[in-house]
């Protein structure tokens, strides 16, 4: 039973520093278009705000989160939209606020979450680490597209050792939302993380491997670069189709990056 500490804790530290971002911007600032289409940094702020609140329900109160999963299901293009909308109505103070107040519950929450537990979710129930697993990923994930709107290069750090495990146990999922039959053999997978240390998983002797920089892993299993524009290499041919259709987030097929220097 893996304790949740270590993973909240990272949560909270991701989440501190994409506050310290955007704490003090200007109103204008807040409307500055980011990397997803249609998208404000206003709407991603607006977004984890939703996510986290969503979260939320689902460790406290299961019942009303089937409530929400049906509400998605009715409108399953356009509820998460929606949801970054309702909050993009908001001054960017309240905003603010609103996301600060939905996280620090999150948080309480989860830390008070019977050991063993598991929560519902869009996709298969999660326990607390998952859950905060999930909740970082997404966090590091818009936090990246906060930062390429306003010009700011984040230095990645060890917390994403947590982005990459996930990215790795997602590898049959991703399969399956593109209708694809997953490997039956396991992979090796060998990444470099930011300060240097090597994030072994799969088997040491396996036949197919993925190796490379953790970060390029992670923006590639959240789908924020191209894999063409990061240094992941695949030996096998499994292991080369799954870095074409990776991904770590719940839902259907996203739509991806395009390639650096692409025809607008």
């Amino acid at each position: 039973m893996a304790d949740p500490t270590p993973v909240i804790d990272d949560l909270r530290a991701e989440s501190d520093e994409l506050d310290r971002l955007v704490s003090r911007l200007s109103p204008e600032r807040w409307e500055l278009a980011t990397p997803a289409p249609g998208w404000t940094v206003a709407h991603q702020i607006a977004h984890l705000a939703w996510t986290d609140r969503s979260a939320l329900v689902a460790v406290t109160d299961a019942e009303a989160f089937r409530a929400l999963v049906e509400k998605a299901l009715a409108r399953p293009d356009a509820f998460v939209d929606e949801g970054a909308q309702e909050g993009v109505r908001l001054p960017p103070g309240e905003l603010l606020s609103a996301w600060r107040d939905a996280r620090a519950a999150l948080e309480q929450a989860l830390r008070a979450a019977a050991p063993g537990a598991r929560f519902p979710w869009y996709g298969p129930p999660m326990s607390a680490a998952s859950m905060a697993t999930a909740r970082l990923m997404e966090t590091w994930a818009h936090g990246l597209d906060v930062a390429e709107a306003l010009g700011v290069t984040r230095a990645p750090t060890d917390r994403l050792r947590h982005i990459a495990r996930l990215g790795v146990r997602t590898r049959d999922f991703a399969h399956t939302v593109h209708g694809l039959t997953p490997p039956t053999e396991e992979f090796r997978i060998e990444l470099t993380s930011p300060t240097g240390e090597m994030w072994a998983y799969g088997p040491s002797d396996a036949p197919q491997r993925v190796t490379g920089p953790a970060l390029d892993f992670c923006l590639l299993v959240t789908q924020r670069a191209h894999r063409a524009d990061l240094a992941l290499t695949a030996v096998g041919p499994d292991a080369d189709r799954w870095l074409d259709i990776a991904q770590a987030f719940a839902g259907p097929p996203g739509a991806g990056r395009a390639p650096r220097g692409a025809a607008e």
